[in-house]
């Protein structure tokens, strides 16, 4: 994972959105909902076990 990937989560966020952007990279990562625009920051381990899959990756 890297810096403007969408991310889809195993459990949806209160707005419904299950479709996240990674905006930051660094000790915490930070999300971005992209069904509400809600911002998160979580440490990486946590972040990864929340993942189901990448959908699409910025070239």
């Amino acid at each position: 994972m890297k810096l403007g990937d969408v991310i889809e989560t195993k459990k949806p966020h209160p707005c419904g959105g299950k479709t996240w952007r990674i905006v930051r990279i660094g000790a915490d990562w930070k999300i971005e909902c992209l069904t509400c625009g809600h911002s998160v920051l979580m440490e990486k381990d946590e972040l990864e076990r929340r993942i189901r899959r990448v959908l699409s990756e910025e070239i």
